[in-house]
């Protein structure tokens, strides 16, 4: 197995099929619009290949916030269906684990959806614990992918 990230829009458009396990109904269009969009901003992706298939990725960030200084932020954490329970996941969170560490990162932040358990499961076996609550407020549910 090979991780390597992802920087460029063609490295990033290269791996939509995995994108679609996540979002089944996303197109290509879309995801390149909004690739378009977070690139510029510091958006990457770190993935694990075996005999380059795409086994399991996830976009990161990194940002200042008052309340943490410099962190990273995990943002779509995807494994491919059939490479589940493999440690891909593990492999993913021990590279931005390291990323956040060569970065002076004071921490790795992540959104998980309130009912997705078994994700929780995954995250609290990592060290993840909740800090708070991520509240939004709907202005266009067609919006959301």
């Amino acid at each position: 197995m090979q991780t390597k990230e992802l920087n460029s829009l063609e490295e990033l458009l290269a791996q939509f099929e995995t994108i679609t396990f996540l979002y089944p109904n996303m197109t290509l269009e879309t995801y390149k619009s909004f690739l378009e969009d977070m690139i510029p901003k510091g958006y990457k992706q770190v993935a694990v290949f075996e005999n380059e298939v795409c086994l399991g990725m996830t976009g990161f960030w990194v940002g200042t916030k008052l309340w943490t200084g410099k962190y990273i932020e995990i943002d779509n954490f995807i494994v491919h269906p059939n490479h589940r329970k493999k440690g891909i996941g593990k492999i993913i969170s021990e590279y931005i684990d390291v990323k956040a560490e060569e970065l002076k990162c004071t921490c790795i932040v992540l959104d998980a959806f309130t009912g997705n358990f078994p994700v929780h499961r995954f995250y609290y076996n990592l060290g993840y614990v909740p800090r708070g609550f991520h509240f939004i407020k709907t202005i266009n549910e067609n919006g959301f992918s």
